[in-house]
């Protein structure tokens, strides 16, 4: 976490250069050697403060994101970001996490560290209010970031003009899903006064190897209140509240 002037010094009072690297572990250090990108995550993160002075937030926000989406599991993981096993502080396996991937790790889907290659989501706090979460595909492949209740894959906006939830999944390394605000006009429809989320819901699925999103929108008979998505083989099943059961609908993969 961390202010927009960053933890312990002001606008005019940047930390002295060895300050942002003293915590570092050795094994997140041989990481950095290695990356470029990394290096430049962590900097960008640790110095939010000063680059937004620079920059302004709008352009700090958009060129972390596109940073974001190109950056591997242990780049996240070396910044300081929480992860899969601990999303409220930074990785305690470095010696682990950061090594290469192993074949099995390399293709899991909801990798949990201590493990090669280090986990598959990751989070952190814009200006100590706002979540940041990356989500990588079980290839590693592809990579969803969320910045509050906005949406990137890959680096291109998905669903902008949708009300999404806070947080989507990958189904594999191709799909990704995520619940949205359903219809105002659906008969089933409404709202609670202290919640953000309307009873009905709708769902957005996003081709990451085709780069195109469908929205799908419950009909007035179809009560979505937790709709998932789950691939079998060449369709996709949508579930109207969690899996089980008959699906609402049957969506061929073609």
């Amino acid at each position: 976490m961390f202010s927009r002037r960053g933890k312990n010094w002001g606008k005019n009072d940047p930390p002295a250069p060895a300050a942002k690297w003293r915590w570092l572990d050795d094994a997140w250090r041989s990481w950095l050697r290695r990356s470029p990108d990394g290096v430049d995550l962590f900097t960008r993160w640790k110095e939010a403060g000063a680059l937004v002075d620079l920059l302004g937030e709008d352009v700090y926000r958009d060129q972390l994101v596109r940073l974001l989406s190109r950056v591997d599991p242990r780049d996240c993981a070396a910044a300081g970001f929480g992860c899969t096993r601990r999303l409220d502080r930074s990785c305690q396996g470095p010696q682990i996490c950061s090594r290469d991937p192993s074949a099995e790790a390399a293709g899991a889907a909801g990798r949990e560290g201590p493990v090669p290659g280090g986990c598959d989501t990751f989070y952190g706090w814009w200006d100590g209010s706002y979540p940041v979460r990356v989500a990588f595909s079980p290839g590693d492949r592809h990579r969803a970031v969320h910045w509050d209740r906005d949406l990137w894959i890959d680096g291109a906006a998905v669903a902008g003009d949708q009300t999404l939830d806070d947080y989507g999944s990958w189904l594999d390394e191709r799909f990704f899903v995520i619940a949205a605000e359903g219809p105002d006009d659906h008969p089933a429809q409404s709202y609670v006064w202290d919640s953000l989320y309307s009873t009905i819901r709708s769902l957005v699925v996003h081709d990451a190897d085709r780069g195109t999103t469908l929205i799908l929108v419950p009909t007035p008979e179809e009560r979505w209140t937790q709709p998932e998505a789950v691939r079998d083989g060449d369709r996709l099943l949508i579930h109207p509240d969690g899996p089980g059961g008959e699906p609402d609908r049957v969506l061929p993969i073609h």
